[in-house]
């Protein structure tokens, strides 16, 4: 996870600081073509901060908070249970989700803003969760996360994730506003999203 923090995720902040720099170039020189072709290395560098920043917290170290026991009588489980019966049943549908992703991408359990009721979804590469959805738990699906303790065995990966879920994360984005899931990231998603 060292790796995964020190190289990947700073490689998304480091070109996307750089990326954001080259844009502004293009906004006082008023060139609107460079900045729409710009958007894409905006989009995918942003992603990959916002995704990765979403996932390390929450995560915790083995023993700690992500044992399922610290759900407790939380709302988190009353919702997770309401939806598919059990807790054991979404752990069984967030692994199929996440083992039927091809390629890269992201594994979520997210709300619906509009509804409130929960929903299991993937997003490709670095794509965000979409607007109107709220994310609560997230979890990494590119090959760096897992390959060198895994290696090709996605499956260990998946099952072994759960030892590290940081529950009272994912149930305190469940009580969170959007705005507050995204904390410091909010205004960095405003600012990149009004440009």
């Amino acid at each position: 996870m060292k790796i995964h923090h020190l190289k990947h995720h700073q490689a998304y902040v480091d070109n996307l600081n750089a990326t954001l720099q080259i844009q502004s170039s293009f906004v006082a020189s008023k060139n609107i073509v460079d900045q729409v072709h710009i958007q894409t290395a905006i989009r995918f560098n942003a992603g990959g901060h916002i995704n990765h920043s979403l996932f390390w917290e929450n995560l915790t170290p083995p023993s700690a908070e992500g044992q399922l026991p610290a759900l407790g009588n939380s709302k988190l489980r009353e919702a997770l249970q309401n939806r598919w019966g059990s807790v054991e049943a979404f752990k069984s549908k967030f692994e199929a989700n996440l083992l039927a992703i091809q390629g890269s991408g992201w594994g979520w359990l997210v709300q619906d803003i509009e509804s409130g009721g929960l929903e299991i979804m993937a997003t490709k590469d670095q794509d965000v969760v979409p607007k109107l959805k709220k994310p609560l738990l997230g979890v990494d699906m590119w090959e760096h996360a897992y390959y060198l303790q895994y290696l090709n065995n996605k499956k260990e990966y998946v099952t072994g994730i759960w030892n590290v879920v940081n529950w009272n994360v994912v149930d305190a984005r469940l009580a969170a506003s959007n705005i507050q899931v995204f904390g410091d990231l909010a205004g960095l998603a405003a600012s990149s999203s009004s440009m």
